[in-house]
């Protein structure tokens, strides 16, 4: 599986995809390589970043479709992108979050 194609979708790569894509690889590592992922992420520029968050989207996404295939390989993208989505941008995209037992989107 191409984690850095899923990443990039129709994109071009963006170099804070290389710590993303070493975690996916190597899922044990995923806590050492935090702080040079976010370092690496807040080098970008405004259409870099959403780039970024619309890859760990894309990620998600990927996950969801494909988890029967690879169960424990989806639930580590999922956990991957959602852990880094929240940490360099304080919440999920497409989970709305719960507030007074309601539901609310973005």
């Amino acid at each position: 599986m191409d984690y850095a194609e899923i990443l990039a979708g129709r994109g071009d790569l963006l170099p804070a995809y290389a710590g993303i894509v070493q975690a996916l690889e190597d899922f044990e590592e995923f806590p050492f390589l935090l702080e040079s992922i976010y370092r690496e992420a807040s080098e970008l520029d405004d259409d870099g970043i959403d780039r970024l968050r619309f890859g760990l989207v894309r990620l998600q996404v990927y996950a969801d479709i494909h988890r029967y295939e690879n169960m424990e390989a989806a639930q580590q993208m999922k956990y991957v992108a959602s852990v880094l989505e929240r940490m360099l941008f304080g919440r999920l995209l497409i989970e709305g979050e719960e507030a007074g037992g309601r539901q609310q989107c973005c």
